[in-house]
């Protein structure tokens, strides 16, 4: 109960500090930790849960296969199972699901792609192993789907086929992004959202400027 309640801590601290960056907003997105590995147990906020009012003991500790430990007076969302597949596909030790316009915009624009690479911005540097802007970050997008676990083996497939990636879009949804710590993972949110909101804008810039280019007796 230790290890949940230091946890839970971060957690809730996590879901306000996103909900003030617009990152989180109503009962969107959901936050795990690793508590243990074998074997598998992760605190990870409810289903339904406000993340900017989230309160220490809503945290639930759940096993592999998602069940709750008791006593639980609620559930964990139903893409716990994509937490737990990215903790065993990358051996990740936390992660964090948002859903800023960005990221959901984004998901959309390249999702006939299967993933969108962002090149060239110092910012990238800030994701564990980038040494240089020069990287080439490819973020695939998932289509969105309300069966979790087929969801989840597509998901184990597409982070398989990419194991140095750092997050992934789901269409429509939102980004999803992990670390070795906590720590880790927010610094990931943070950069990975950094450059999403970066390169739709500057897609909205290019937009504007084109139609500019185009209009009749432009000089």
């Amino acid at each position: 109960m230790r290890d949940l309640s230091r946890n839970s801590d971060q957690l809730v601290e996590i879901g306000r500090r996103f909900e003030r960056r617009g990152w989180v907003l109503g009962t969107s997105g959901n936050f795990s930790t690793v508590i243990a590995r074998e074997p598998l147990r992760l605190a990870i906020t409810p289903s339904g849960a406000h993340k900017g009012e989230l309160t220490a003991d809503q945290i639930l500790e759940i096993d592999e296969n998602c069940e709750p430990a008791p006593p639980a007076a609620a559930r964990p969302s139903a893409e716990a199972r994509l937490h737990v597949e990215i903790v065993r596909t990358l051996g990740a030790g936390a992660v964090l699901h948002t859903h800023s316009i960005w990221s959901t915009l984004l998901s959309d624009r390249h999702a006939a792609t299967g993933g969108l690479v962002i090149e060239g911005y110092e910012m990238l540097k800030g994701l564990e192993g980038v040494k240089t802007h020069e990287h080439q970050e490819w973020i695939p997008v998932l289509e969105n789907d309300q069966d979790m676990p087929r969801l989840a083996g597509r998901l184990q497939e597409v982070l398989s086929r990419n194991p140095t990636c750092h997050a992934f879009l789901l269409r429509r949804h939102g980004m999803y992004t992990w670390g070795d710590s906590l720590a880790q993972a927010v610094r990931h949110v943070e950069i990975v959202e950094f450059l999403l909101e970066a390169v739709a804008r500057g897609d909205q810039l290019a937009s504007w400027d084109a139609r500019k280019q185009t209009r009749p007796g432009h000089q």
